[in-house]
């Protein structure tokens, strides 16, 4: 590369440093491909509560089309293949249902979606389309060229797994989707994955953290605040209860 005083190509050599270092420093950028593929086999090692399988991931942009569609193991089937498109409904809802100043997450979706919830209905609201989950060939799924990438996949998810993208200037990017695991851990791998991009800015949420936590208040079938998600494991709920903590959004 040629440097001119500083700059590289005329950008502050500085900002494509950080860019190239550091996922998602730049305004309305969502992550690659490559981006998400690492952030997302990274995180799925950790420990999250849940079974330890293999996960795939889904980023929409704000207009719901999908930009990128990854998966965690060595082949396209090491993970459920359900999950896909699982993935990409999650990314879908958590981008369909978000706004620029308030983030719901799927798992903040589950009780108000119940017979005599306040969503109760949602769900069937915005269906996937078939064509575009399952066009093309198979051995493109999960890389660069997903056949699903640059498409509107539509499709509602009311469990953990969906998270909305906000960048450092806390503008509303689209979302991020994670299915193959418990509905549980799928929504602490996506909120780490998304901490780890850097798109966590959220400006406010449904939580007693005032963010897109998933909420666990469910006692005898009914969510005190209306915004319950159902525990899978004690693990689980005990790891995101600790997640603004160890993994806290970001102020703009």
């Amino acid at each position: 590369m040629k440097y001119f005083k500083g700059t590289i190509y005329g950008f502050p050599a500085s900002l494509l440093l950080a860019a190239v270092l550091l996922p998602g420093v730049l305004a309305n950028s969502l992550p690659s491909h490559t981006e998400l593929r690492e952030a997302l086999k990274t995180v799925v090692k950790e420990e999250n509560g849940g079974f330890g399988f293999q996960m795939w991931a889904t980023v929409v942009d704000r207009d719901g089309a999908v930009k990128a569609v990854a998966f965690s193991g060595k082949d396209r089937g090491d993970q459920w293949p359900g999950s896909r498109v699982i993935s990409a409904q999650k990314a879908n809802t958590a981008n369909a249902f978000s706004l620029p100043g308030f983030a719901l997450s799927t798992a903040n979706l589950f009780s108000a979606v119940q017979p005599g919830g306040s969503l109760f209905g949602l769900q069937e609201s915005n269906p996937v389309s078939p064509e575009i989950a399952y066009q093309g060939p198979s051995e493109k799924i999960g890389t660069e060229k997903d056949p699903m990438v640059g498409h509107k996949i539509g499709g509602i998810n009311v469990f953990g797994g969906g998270l909305a993208l906000y960048n450092n200037e806390g503008r509303l990017l689209g979302a991020l989707g994670v299915s193959g695991d418990s509905s549980c851990a799928d929504h602490n791998i996506a909120w780490k994955i998304r901490h780890r991009l850097q798109l966590d800015y959220v400006p406010a949420g449904v939580s007693p953290t005032k963010d897109d936590n998933i909420v666990y208040d469910i006692n005898a079938g009914v969510s005190a605040s209306g915004w319950g998600h159902p525990q899978c494991s004690p693990e689980a709920a005990r790891i995101a209860q600790e997640l603004p903590k160890t993994h806290p959004v970001r102020k703009k």
